[in-house]
């Protein structure tokens, strides 16, 4: 009687590790792939505002995401089975970088793509601009254990030793007075806190003169700030919560149509793709695939695909038979000349 009660607890003992380790395998253990497929195409009009804007819309501009997981098991079989599911290897993505520093990357891309469509749009509609530096972000920390123990991929350095640090040039200035070894304290923003750090500085290679100088031991880029001259079309962007630089056109068309009188839209369901740049220029974007089928699926009538990427769309427009009309462009001029042509919907 005892050893039979023995061997049904062992029994229950190997279920229940079985049923954990089963767990763990399909829903928890990480694999080496991340999958890719349609995420959403979201009205840009909620995302930013001009104070003194036109607000009359009565179509949407919208913006188009592509949906990236990192895989487990479960995810894999089901990606499998779905025609618009992409899986591919999370290293070829990744590159050299972390998870949290790509992560970073794609916030700072995000704000780079904001503040090109705002000069873009300012450009268009001849409103006078400055920019205006406002800190350093911190992209990854490549330099050692030193650098990784004070500072984390998506920081925002705002001081060194009390003095304010806006761009390359102001923190350079301020270490050319130190040198290697020395400690400094940095005023950091991470996440909703403000911290101070003791950073020792190290020995830094210049990659143009291949002189050493002390540094910190990040990489950084400087965020900066489009400035109206006139504040009452100052363009203020909500968080997005989406990262990358593909969303420039769309904030670009939202801006112009808030800055000039009339609707734009002229009724009609728009969404596309596309980088910007203060010039107006609209380069190729990665995934545009996934993207025309988010913008079907939100049932758009036009979508504005950067023209080097037309073929690829096309080929996925005919092949879930959408009724959308893409319209393939290479300037922001060439967007905005395409909806002036169209007959305003009654």
């Amino acid at each position: 009687m005892q050893q039979s009660k023995k061997r049904e607890g062992l029994r229950l003992v190997l279920y229940l590790f079985m049923v954990v380790l089963l767990v763990y395998v399909t829903v928890y253990m990480p694999t080496p792939y991340m999958i890719y497929q349609p995420g959403s195409a979201d009205v840009v009009k909620p995302m930013l505002s001009v104070q003194k804007g036109d607000q009359e819309e009565k179509g949407t501009f919208m913006m188009t995401t592509v949906s990236a997981s990192y895989a487990n098991l479960v995810m894999l079989v089901a990606a499998a089975f779905n025609p618009n599911a992409e899986i591919t290897k999370k290293q070829e993505r990744l590159g050299d970088k972390s998870e949290d520093e790509y992560a970073a990357e794609q916030v700072y891309l995000m704000s780079d793509s904001q503040s090109s469509a705002m000069e873009a749009a300012y450009h268009e509609a001849d409103v006078p601009y400055s920019i205006v530096p406002q800190y350093l972000f911190v992209f990854s920390t490549p330099e050692g254990d030193e650098a990784r123990k004070n500072f984390k991929p998506g920081d925002k350095l705002l001081e060194v030793d009390g003095k304010p640090v806006t761009d390359n040039e102001s923190l350079i200035k301020i270490l050319n007075t130190k040198k290697v070894g020395d400690q400094v304290t940095v005023k950091l923003i991470r996440g909703d806190k403000t911290l101070e750090e003791k950073v020792n500085l190290i020995e830094i290679k210049d990659k143009d003169t291949n002189q050493t100088r002390p540094g910190l031991g990040v990489t950084i880029a400087t965020m900066q700030k489009v400035e109206s001259k006139d504040p009452g079309l100052q363009v203020n962007f909500e968080n997005t919560r989406v990262g990358g630089p593909s969303a420039g056109l769309m904030f670009t068309m939202e801006i112009y149509n808030q800055l000039t009188e009339g609707d734009l839209t002229k009724g009609y369901q728009v969404a596309g793709t596309g980088t910007i740049d203060k010039n107006g220029n609209v380069g190729p974007i990665g995934g545009v695939q996934h993207k025309i089928v988010a913008a079907d699926r939100k049932h758009a009538e036009i979508f504005f695909v950067p023209k080097d990427n037309y073929e690829e769309a096309k080929a996925k427009a005919d092949k879930i038979k959408t009724d959308m009309k893409l319209v393939p462009v290479s300037t922001l001029e060439d967007a905005i000349h395409y909806m002036d042509g169209l007959q305003a919907k009654s």
